[in-house]
């Protein structure tokens, strides 16, 4: 599997969500080196304004792209993404292997979202659910999903 990079807004705090991320960073460490890069979020009022929260996406998509690596396969974590199964993100994995990408970069935004400007540069965008999670919690179940993934395209059991 492709080298994985994670660039998100906040950093996991709480130490059941780090000792839940980095299992799956451990597990997936043995077939792909995965590294998280963690951004500091802009701080907003208490009770925003659309504006505030629209120059705080645009600051922070700022940071964001600045990590982006080069020839990397960009998935943009949004609401509005595409629903995939376990077996279809593992299937667009091995794509985008094959298309040549030597890296995979999903974006976790912070609790507003992200920038339009980070998710029209995506390549995919991806939700995982239509329900709402913890924004700490949807950086544990992306990894999760990442080390499923990983487990199906090497024909293991976990994914059973």
């Amino acid at each position: 599997m492709s080298k994985i990079k994670l660039i998100v807004m906040g950093q996991l705090t709480d130490r059941y969500y780090r000792e839940a991320a980095d299992e799956y960073i451990k597990r997936m460490s043995r077939s792909s080196p995965v590294t998280e890069v963690e951004l500091k979020c802009v701080r907003l009022s208490d009770d925003p304004s659309e504006k505030e929260i629209a120059s705080a996406l645009a600051k922070e998509a700022e940071m964001i792209l600045a990590e982006i690596p080069k020839r990397a396969l960009v998935v943009a974590m949004c609401i509005e993404g595409k629903h995939l199964s376990s077996e279809e993100l593992a299937e667009r994995i091995s794509q985008a292997e094959m298309q040549g990408y030597s890296e995979l970069c999903f974006i976790i935004g912070s609790s507003y979202g992200l920038d339009e400007k980070v998710k029209s540069g995506a390549h995919l965008r991806l939700s995982m659910s239509k329900m709402t999670f913890p924004h700490k919690l949807a950086r544990v179940m992306l990894l999760e999903q990442l080390y499923r993934a990983s487990e199906i395209t090497q024909n293991k059991k976990y994914h059973k």
